[in-house]
């Protein structure tokens, strides 16, 4: 799903004009990013939670040579799915590994 089909589904099922849809949008868009830029977490009930991690500098190794290489202190954005969206995701594949 891209965010043009995020804005046709609010068009067609809300009833917004497709410009008050895709300012909605980028307006979420925009809160998420400014909020995980600011290091907080985003909970959002039923989905999942969005959190960034401060990671430290550390050795690391070029798999290609075995050199040893300095890997530098960053900031990641991990996603934990909710029970609901991990159940939902299951049940619409069928649930479980199968052999």
């Amino acid at each position: 799903m891209t965010k043009a089909d995020i804005i046709e589904a609010l068009y067609e099922k809300v009833g917004f004009s497709k410009k008050e849809a895709a300012d909605l949008v980028e307006m979420v868009f925009n809160l998420i990013k400014d909020t995980l830029s600011r290091g907080e977490k985003i909970k959002i009930s039923g989905f999942g939670n969005f959190v960034v991690r401060d990671k430290k500098p550390r050795t690391g190794r070029n798999p290609q040579t075995g050199e040893a290489i300095k890997i530098t202190q960053r900031r990641v954005l991990t996603f934990k799915p909710s029970q609901v969206l991990r159940s939902e995701v299951n049940s619409a594949t069928g649930g479980g590994n199968k052999t």
